[in-house]
């Protein structure tokens, strides 16, 4: 059981949820601003932040909604950790006349497209996916040169790469990147479970791959969808922190849509609770992973 207080980051929004799906998840920038506002407030030190086109509600990179949520995050005053994406750009969806072309709903592009966001407005934590899996209807595909390039970006930047890892040849990539010079240790990681063709949503498929990372890592995990609550009790059973939010489960319960991330975050913490846990401030997070403390 964890000792130190659990990190619980919230993830308000993603790529693959929709309006449809749940009418409260937050696409504008003002709505995915407050969403973290909310969770902050319920117990969340770190919010996850992608972005959408506020009018179609469909995922975005524009520079310019990555630039206005942190700029209503900072300009708010509250204190939380801002983690940016950089999980974006690197899709490929075969052409089915000509499987050497990519179909219109491919999204590939170069490392510096990726992270610029991330450089710019320098976040304390962005996201580098280590999978390159069939996911969500297309490959993604992020290899050991795009993750290099992105790492060396982030790196540059003064950035903390949170490495997002969703099956163990992910896990065995990020020791080879980390022999090699590309990776720095210790790092911190993200399990992802509950993706098809990924880590089973399952305590067992977690503790394998939380005894795979590399020795002294910080790491967190969740589920996606219904096992988002059962993965994130065992993931603080084990010892590591926690995630949740829109971007994960658009229910707060079997059958009932969830009226905001603040109430995602709200129910996280009262299971930690029960378990004998806490949840970490942003300071004590920012502590915890080694981070710059925040300035008054």
């Amino acid at each position: 059981m964890a000792v130190n207080p659990t990190i619980l980051t919230c993830a308000v929004t993603g790529t693959f949820g929709t309006r449809d799906n749940n009418e409260n998840l937050p696409c504008s920038p003002e709505e995915i601003a407050n969403a973290c506002f909310g969770a902050v407030k319920a117990g969340a030190a770190i919010c996850h932040i992608h972005v959408r086109d506020p009018k179609t509600g469909a995922p975005s990179m524009e520079l310019a909604y990555y630039r206005e949520v942190v700029k209503r995050i900072r300009d708010s005053g509250v204190n939380m950790i801002i983690n940016l994406t950089c999980g974006p750009g690197g899709r490929f969806v075969p052409s089915d006349d000509d499987p050497q072309k990519p179909a219109p709903n491919s999204n590939l592009k170069l490392a510096k497209i990726r992270v610029q966001h991330a450089v710019e407005l320098k976040p304390e934590i962005c996201t580098l996916d280590l999978n390159t899996m069939w996911f969500g209807g297309g490959a993604v595909i992020n290899s050991p040169k795009m993750i290099t390039e992105m790492a060396g970006m982030m790196y540059g930047a003064g950035l903390k790469p949170e490495f997002e890892v969703f099956d163990s040849g992910d896990i065995n990539l990020a020791h080879e990147l980390i022999a090699g010079g590309v990776l720095k240790e210790p790092g911190l990681y993200q399990i992802v479970t509950g993706i098809k063709y990924g880590f089973a949503p399952t305590p067992q498929a977690l503790m394998f791959a939380q005894q795979s990372l590399p020795k002294n890592s910080q790491w967190a995990a969740f589920g996606a969808s219904r096992f988002a609550f059962t993965q994130l009790a065992t993931a603080f059973m084990l010892g590591g922190h926690c995630r949740i939010g829109m971007e994960d489960t658009l229910y707060v319960e079997a059958g009932v849509k969830t009226p905001s991330n603040a109430a995602l975050v709200e129910k996280a913490g009262k299971i930690i609770g029960l378990l004998g846990g806490k949840l970490a401030t942003p300071d004590e997070a920012r502590k915890i992973l080694g981070l710059p403390q925040r300035k008054p």
